[in-house]
Protein backbone atom coordinates (compact mmCIF):
# COMPACT_ATOMS: atom_id res chain seq x y z
CA UNK A 1 0.00 0.00 0.00
CA UNK A 2 2.64 2.53 1.12
CA UNK A 3 6.11 2.56 -0.40
CA UNK A 4 9.02 4.84 0.48
CA UNK A 5 11.72 4.99 -2.19
CA UNK A 6 15.22 6.26 -1.35
CA UNK A 7 14.05 9.00 1.00
CA UNK A 8 16.75 11.54 1.87
CA UNK A 9 16.20 14.45 4.24
CA UNK A 10 18.80 16.98 5.32
CA UNK A 11 18.67 19.75 7.89
CA UNK A 12 21.71 21.88 7.17
CA UNK A 13 24.81 19.73 7.67
CA UNK A 14 22.78 16.99 9.37
CA UNK A 15 21.32 14.17 7.27
CA UNK A 16 18.23 12.86 9.07
CA UNK A 17 17.45 10.14 6.49
CA UNK A 18 19.94 8.48 4.17
CA UNK A 19 18.18 6.76 1.30
CA UNK A 20 15.43 5.09 3.34
CA UNK A 21 13.33 2.58 1.40
CA UNK A 22 10.58 0.37 2.79
CA UNK A 23 7.20 -1.10 1.91
CA UNK A 24 4.19 -1.17 4.22
CA UNK A 25 1.85 -4.05 3.23
CA UNK A 26 -1.86 -3.30 2.99
CA UNK A 27 -4.06 -4.46 5.87
CA UNK A 28 -1.16 -5.16 8.21
CA UNK A 29 0.35 -3.63 11.36
CA UNK A 30 3.80 -2.33 10.43
CA UNK A 31 6.24 -1.49 13.23
CA UNK A 32 8.55 1.47 12.67
CA UNK A 33 11.34 0.98 15.18
CA UNK A 34 14.58 2.63 16.14
CA UNK A 35 16.43 4.40 18.96
CA UNK A 36 15.82 8.05 19.76
CA UNK A 37 17.16 10.32 17.02
CA UNK A 38 17.27 7.56 14.40
CA UNK A 39 14.97 9.38 11.95
CA UNK A 40 11.56 7.79 12.62
CA UNK A 41 9.72 11.05 13.29
CA UNK A 42 11.28 12.69 10.25
CA UNK A 43 10.06 9.82 8.07
CA UNK A 44 6.56 10.03 9.54
CA UNK A 45 6.45 13.77 8.85
CA UNK A 46 7.39 13.11 5.24
CA UNK A 47 4.72 10.42 4.86
CA UNK A 48 2.08 12.74 6.34
CA UNK A 49 3.33 15.60 4.13
CA UNK A 50 4.14 17.84 7.06
CA UNK A 51 7.49 18.22 5.35
CA UNK A 52 8.95 17.02 2.07
CA UNK A 53 11.99 14.88 1.20
CA UNK A 54 15.10 16.31 -0.42
CA UNK A 55 15.32 13.17 -2.52
CA UNK A 56 13.11 10.14 -3.12
CA UNK A 57 9.35 9.78 -3.11
CA UNK A 58 6.39 8.27 -1.27
CA UNK A 59 3.92 6.09 -3.17
CA UNK A 60 0.39 5.29 -2.05
CA UNK A 61 -1.37 2.45 -3.84
CA UNK A 62 1.30 2.49 -6.55
CA UNK A 63 1.21 6.21 -7.37
CA UNK A 64 3.03 9.27 -6.00
CA UNK A 65 1.31 10.57 -2.90
CA UNK A 66 -0.44 13.94 -3.21
CA UNK A 67 -1.85 16.55 -0.83
CA UNK A 68 -5.35 15.15 -1.42
CA UNK A 69 -4.23 11.80 0.00
CA UNK A 70 -3.76 13.32 3.45
CA UNK A 71 -7.51 12.92 3.98
CA UNK A 72 -6.97 9.15 3.73
CA UNK A 73 -4.54 9.20 6.68
CA UNK A 74 -5.05 9.18 10.41
CA UNK A 75 -2.06 10.43 12.41
CA UNK A 76 -1.66 10.28 16.19
CA UNK A 77 1.60 12.11 16.99
CA UNK A 78 3.66 11.37 20.07
CA UNK A 79 3.23 15.00 21.13
CA UNK A 80 -0.46 15.15 22.03
CA UNK A 81 -2.26 18.32 20.97
CA UNK A 82 -5.76 19.24 22.14
CA UNK A 83 -7.02 22.73 22.91
CA UNK A 84 -7.28 22.83 26.71
CA UNK A 85 -10.07 25.40 26.93
CA UNK A 86 -12.40 23.80 24.37
CA UNK A 87 -15.09 21.36 25.33
CA UNK A 88 -14.33 17.76 24.41
CA UNK A 89 -17.30 17.24 22.08
CA UNK A 90 -16.85 20.62 20.39
CA UNK A 91 -13.18 19.93 19.74
CA UNK A 92 -13.78 16.38 18.49
CA UNK A 93 -16.34 17.65 15.97
CA UNK A 94 -13.95 20.41 14.89
CA UNK A 95 -11.14 17.93 14.23
CA UNK A 96 -13.52 15.65 12.32
CA UNK A 97 -14.59 18.58 10.13
CA UNK A 98 -10.92 19.25 9.32
CA UNK A 99 -10.84 15.74 7.85
CA UNK A 100 -13.77 16.63 5.57
CA UNK A 101 -16.54 14.98 7.58
CA UNK A 102 -20.09 16.32 7.60
CA UNK A 103 -21.00 17.72 11.05
CA UNK A 104 -24.04 15.49 11.52
CA UNK A 105 -22.09 12.36 10.57
CA UNK A 106 -19.21 13.40 12.83
CA UNK A 107 -21.53 13.84 15.82
CA UNK A 108 -23.22 10.50 15.11
CA UNK A 109 -19.91 8.60 14.95
CA UNK A 110 -18.51 10.40 17.98
CA UNK A 111 -21.55 9.56 20.08
CA UNK A 112 -21.12 5.90 19.12
CA UNK A 113 -17.44 5.93 20.07
CA UNK A 114 -18.05 7.83 23.32
CA UNK A 115 -20.74 5.38 24.37
CA UNK A 116 -18.63 2.33 23.47
CA UNK A 117 -15.63 3.66 25.40
CA UNK A 118 -17.73 4.91 28.34
CA UNK A 119 -16.82 8.54 27.58
CA UNK A 120 -20.37 9.88 27.36
CA UNK A 121 -19.99 12.12 30.40
CA UNK A 122 -17.00 13.90 28.89
CA UNK A 123 -18.81 15.60 25.99
CA UNK A 124 -19.35 18.96 27.69
CA UNK A 125 -16.22 18.95 29.84
CA UNK A 126 -13.24 21.09 28.96
CA UNK A 127 -10.16 19.21 27.87
CA UNK A 128 -8.17 20.61 30.81
CA UNK A 129 -10.59 18.85 33.18
CA UNK A 130 -9.54 15.44 31.87
CA UNK A 131 -6.54 13.39 32.94
CA UNK A 132 -3.71 12.82 30.50
CA UNK A 133 -4.97 9.31 29.75
CA UNK A 134 -8.51 10.56 29.14
CA UNK A 135 -7.20 13.23 26.77
CA UNK A 136 -5.27 10.60 24.86
CA UNK A 137 -8.40 8.47 24.47
CA UNK A 138 -10.18 11.49 22.97
CA UNK A 139 -7.30 12.10 20.59
CA UNK A 140 -7.22 8.46 19.50
CA UNK A 141 -10.93 8.58 18.71
CA UNK A 142 -10.53 11.75 16.63
CA UNK A 143 -7.62 10.12 14.79
CA UNK A 144 -9.66 7.14 13.59
CA UNK A 145 -13.10 8.73 13.36
CA UNK A 146 -12.95 9.43 9.60
CA UNK A 147 -12.03 5.76 8.96
CA UNK A 148 -8.61 6.30 7.39
CA UNK A 149 -7.03 3.79 5.00
CA UNK A 150 -3.63 4.33 6.63
CA UNK A 151 -3.34 4.90 10.37
CA UNK A 152 -0.03 6.17 11.79
CA UNK A 153 0.35 5.85 15.55
CA UNK A 154 3.43 7.31 17.28
CA UNK A 155 3.84 5.79 20.77
CA UNK A 156 0.07 5.26 21.18
CA UNK A 157 0.41 3.52 24.57
CA UNK A 158 2.39 6.30 26.24
CA UNK A 159 0.74 7.42 29.47
CA UNK A 160 -1.97 4.76 29.49
CA UNK A 161 -2.69 2.47 32.43
CA UNK A 162 -2.83 -1.28 31.62
CA UNK A 163 -6.62 -1.29 31.19
CA UNK A 164 -6.64 1.53 28.64
CA UNK A 165 -3.51 0.19 26.94
CA UNK A 166 -5.42 -3.05 26.36
CA UNK A 167 -8.32 -1.01 25.01
CA UNK A 168 -6.03 0.58 22.42
CA UNK A 169 -4.40 -2.77 21.54
CA UNK A 170 -7.79 -4.36 20.94
CA UNK A 171 -8.83 -1.42 18.80
CA UNK A 172 -5.67 -1.73 16.69
CA UNK A 173 -6.37 -5.43 16.15
CA UNK A 174 -10.01 -4.68 15.28
CA UNK A 175 -8.99 -2.05 12.73
CA UNK A 176 -6.46 -4.42 11.19
CA UNK A 177 -9.20 -7.02 10.92
CA UNK A 178 -11.26 -4.51 8.97
CA UNK A 179 -8.43 -4.01 6.48
CA UNK A 180 -6.92 -0.79 7.81
CA UNK A 181 -3.16 -0.46 7.27
CA UNK A 182 -1.46 0.63 10.50
CA UNK A 183 2.04 2.02 11.02
CA UNK A 184 3.04 1.75 14.68
CA UNK A 185 6.06 3.64 15.97
CA UNK A 186 6.99 2.41 19.43
CA UNK A 187 9.82 1.52 21.79
CA UNK A 188 7.71 -1.20 23.39
CA UNK A 189 9.06 -4.43 21.96
CA UNK A 190 6.36 -6.50 23.69
CA UNK A 191 3.76 -4.55 21.69
CA UNK A 192 5.75 -5.22 18.52
CA UNK A 193 5.67 -8.98 19.08
CA UNK A 194 1.98 -8.88 20.00
CA UNK A 195 0.70 -6.57 17.25
CA UNK A 196 3.10 -6.17 14.34
CA UNK A 197 3.16 -8.35 11.23
CA UNK A 198 6.16 -6.56 9.69
CA UNK A 199 8.81 -4.14 10.98
CA UNK A 200 11.48 -1.78 9.73
CA UNK A 201 14.23 -0.74 12.12
CA UNK A 202 15.96 2.58 11.46
CA UNK A 203 19.33 3.37 12.99
CA UNK A 204 21.64 6.24 12.13
CA UNK A 205 19.18 7.47 9.49
CA UNK A 206 19.15 4.14 7.60
CA UNK A 207 16.96 1.05 7.50
CA UNK A 208 19.13 -1.65 9.04
CA UNK A 209 16.54 -4.41 9.37
CA UNK A 210 13.13 -5.08 7.82
CA UNK A 211 10.75 -7.91 7.10
CA UNK A 212 8.04 -10.05 8.73
CA UNK A 213 8.41 -10.27 12.52
CA UNK A 214 8.30 -14.08 12.63
CA UNK A 215 10.92 -14.34 9.89
CA UNK A 216 13.22 -11.86 11.63
CA UNK A 217 12.99 -13.67 14.96
CA UNK A 218 13.78 -16.93 13.18
CA UNK A 219 16.70 -15.32 11.35
CA UNK A 220 18.32 -14.31 14.64
CA UNK A 221 17.87 -17.72 16.27
CA UNK A 222 21.11 -19.12 17.68
CA UNK A 223 19.85 -22.71 17.89
CA UNK A 224 19.36 -22.66 21.67
CA UNK A 225 16.81 -25.07 23.16
CA UNK A 226 15.27 -25.57 26.59
CA UNK A 227 14.99 -29.25 27.46
CA UNK A 228 12.91 -30.57 30.36
CA UNK A 229 14.12 -33.94 31.60
CA UNK A 230 14.54 -36.41 34.41
CA UNK A 231 18.07 -37.58 34.96
CA UNK A 232 21.53 -36.56 36.14
CA UNK A 233 23.42 -33.54 34.85
CA UNK A 234 26.66 -35.47 34.25
CA UNK A 235 24.88 -38.21 32.30
CA UNK A 236 23.09 -35.65 30.17
CA UNK A 237 26.21 -33.58 29.53
CA UNK A 238 28.23 -36.65 28.54
CA UNK A 239 25.47 -37.85 26.22
CA UNK A 240 25.42 -34.53 24.37
CA UNK A 241 28.76 -35.34 22.81
CA UNK A 242 29.57 -33.06 19.90
CA UNK A 243 25.92 -32.24 19.20
CA UNK A 244 25.46 -29.49 21.76
CA UNK A 245 26.90 -27.18 24.39
CA UNK A 246 25.29 -27.25 27.83
CA UNK A 247 24.66 -23.63 28.82
CA UNK A 248 22.67 -24.11 32.00
CA UNK A 249 21.19 -26.90 34.13
CA UNK A 250 18.71 -26.44 36.97
CA UNK A 251 16.72 -29.00 38.92
CA UNK A 252 13.55 -28.68 40.99
CA UNK A 253 11.62 -31.53 42.62
CA UNK A 254 13.12 -34.21 40.40
CA UNK A 255 12.59 -32.39 37.10
CA UNK A 256 15.57 -30.68 35.46
CA UNK A 257 15.71 -27.96 32.82
CA UNK A 258 18.75 -27.76 30.57
CA UNK A 259 19.61 -25.03 28.08
CA UNK A 260 21.56 -26.35 25.14
CA UNK A 261 23.01 -24.69 22.05
CA UNK A 262 23.32 -27.03 19.08
CA UNK A 263 26.78 -27.29 17.51
CA UNK A 264 28.29 -28.44 14.22
CA UNK A 265 25.00 -28.11 12.26
CA UNK A 266 23.35 -30.67 14.54
CA UNK A 267 19.57 -31.02 14.51
CA UNK A 268 17.19 -31.54 17.40
CA UNK A 269 16.74 -35.17 16.37
CA UNK A 270 20.51 -35.68 16.67
CA UNK A 271 20.38 -34.31 20.21
CA UNK A 272 17.46 -36.56 21.12
CA UNK A 273 19.09 -39.69 19.70
CA UNK A 274 22.23 -39.10 21.73
CA UNK A 275 20.58 -38.19 25.05
CA UNK A 276 17.49 -40.43 25.22
CA UNK A 277 19.50 -43.50 26.31
CA UNK A 278 20.91 -41.49 29.23
CA UNK A 279 17.90 -39.46 30.51
CA UNK A 280 14.12 -39.18 30.18
CA UNK A 281 13.20 -36.25 27.91
CA UNK A 282 9.92 -34.55 28.93
CA UNK A 283 9.89 -31.65 26.47
CA UNK A 284 11.98 -29.64 23.99
CA UNK A 285 11.37 -25.97 23.27
CA UNK A 286 13.34 -23.65 21.00
CA UNK A 287 14.27 -20.30 22.54
CA UNK A 288 13.37 -17.90 19.74
CA UNK A 289 14.96 -14.51 20.47
CA UNK A 290 12.72 -11.67 21.58
CA UNK A 291 12.42 -8.48 19.56
CA UNK A 292 13.87 -6.64 22.57
CA UNK A 293 17.12 -8.60 22.26
CA UNK A 294 17.18 -8.31 18.47
CA UNK A 295 16.68 -4.54 18.70
CA UNK A 296 19.65 -4.15 21.05
CA UNK A 297 21.84 -6.42 18.95
CA UNK A 298 21.06 -4.70 15.66
CA UNK A 299 21.45 -1.17 17.02
CA UNK A 300 24.81 -2.20 18.46
CA UNK A 301 26.06 -3.65 15.16
CA UNK A 302 29.06 -1.91 13.63
CA UNK A 303 28.08 -2.83 10.06
CA UNK A 304 24.39 -2.03 9.39
CA UNK A 305 24.56 -3.50 5.88
CA UNK A 306 25.56 -6.87 7.31
CA UNK A 307 22.49 -6.97 9.56
CA UNK A 308 20.12 -5.75 6.83
CA UNK A 309 21.09 -8.65 4.55
CA UNK A 310 20.68 -11.17 7.35
CA UNK A 311 24.44 -11.85 7.71
CA UNK A 312 24.51 -11.67 11.48
CA UNK A 313 27.44 -13.89 12.27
Amino acid sequence: MLVCENIVKRYGAHTALKGVSMEVPAGRVFGLLGPNGAGKTTLIRIITRITGPDEGRVLLDGRPMTAEDVALLGYLPEERGLYKKMKVGEQAVYLARLKGMDKAEAVKRLKTWFERWEMGGWWNKKVEELSKGMQQKVQFVTTVLHEPKLLILDEPFSGFDPINADLIRNEILRLRGEGVTIMLSTHGMASVEELCDHIALINNAQVVLDGPVKEIRRRFSDQTYRIDLRGHKVAFANALGFHGELLDFTEDDGVATARVRLLHNAKVNDLLRSTLPAVEILGVHEEVPRMHDIFIRVVSEKDPAQVHTGMTE
